[in-house]
């Protein structure tokens, strides 16, 4: 049997000074709560400097670009501008511009579903999925590693479906040691939702929406957060030491405070409390 991924691969950790920016040029964005102003995928922001840094990083927030202090590429940045098109930045290398962008997203995709994939490999109670998930570790690093013609024509959704066969099996696995009755909610709305203090362990919270979800003092150990909308939710004194596929930008997109409870992987958000 294979060995399980003990810790978080530094590939899937953005790091933006390897970056051309990517993230500031290839995708859109409209104003809202999130961000000042309105942006076209390929164009870059106003607030990009000629090194690739953000003008206003420090300000973010202040000046109407929370949105940008959420997002994580999961490493795709870096993975693109250095290899796949090893170093050759999109503003002195202009025709490499457009196929970067288009391959941006697609990277950002295969490294989320590693991210899912080292988690399920470090789950004790899922080690009768590891050998197969090894493999498709394997298959999905491979095709990290194609070149942009290769990854801009990329079937994602049919890769994802083959990964996602694994994960919810996975979940099954690490969800059935949870004591009491496994609440499913999967793809609910439960947007505003009154959550405080509910033992959650072991729920099925797949796409659910929680944007402004009340999750203070909730138990969601062994809860499936895979792909679940946690804008706004306020997580002050949660539990998610154990929460089961839960990401930086899910994170970054909700509130909490210093007794909210994070898996050790993922960091606390300088924004909050």
């Amino acid at each position: 049997m294979s060995e399980p991924v003990v810790s978080v691969s530094s590939e899937l950790v953005s790091d933006c000074s390897s970056c051309f920016g990517l993230c500031c040029v290839a995708l859109p964005f409209a104003a809202s709560s999130d961000f000042a102003v309105d942006k076209d995928g390929g164009t870059p922001c106003r607030n990009l400097l000629a090194d690739f840094r953000c003008g206003i990083h420090t300000q973010l927030r202040e000046r109407g670009f929370p949105g940008c202090t959420v997002y994580d590429c999961f490493g795709a940045g870096q993975k693109v501008s250095q290899v796949t098109f090893g170093g050759r930045d999109w503003r002195a290398a202009p025709d490499t511009a457009r196929p970067m962008f288009d391959v941006f997203p697609v990277m950002r995709q295969l490294h989320e579903l590693l991210w899912y994939i080292d988690e399920s490999l470090r789950i004790g109670a899922a080690a009768r999925l590891h050998d197969d998930l090894a493999r498709l570790r394997a298959e999905t690093v491979a095709l990290t590693e194609s070149d942009a013609t290769v990854l801009a024509g990329l079937d994602v959704a049919g890769h994802r479906e083959r990964v996602n066969v694994l994960l919810l099996e996975t979940s099954e696995l690490a969800r059935a040691a949870a004591p009491g009755r496994r609440r499913n909610h999967r793809g609910a709305d439960l947007m505003g939702a009154k959550l405080s203090g509910k033992d959650l362990r072991g729920a099925n919270l797949r796409g659910a929406w929680l944007i402004g979800a009340d999750l203070r003092k909730a138990d969601l150990r062994t809860a499936d957060l895979i792909g679940a909308d946690l804008r706004g939710a306020d997580l002050g004194g949660a539990d998610l030491s154990e929460a089961l596929f839960l990401t930086q930008f899910q994170v970054n997109a909700a509130r909490g405070d210093g007794r909210t409870r994070l898996p050790s992987v993922l960091s606390r958000p300088l924004h909050w409390a």
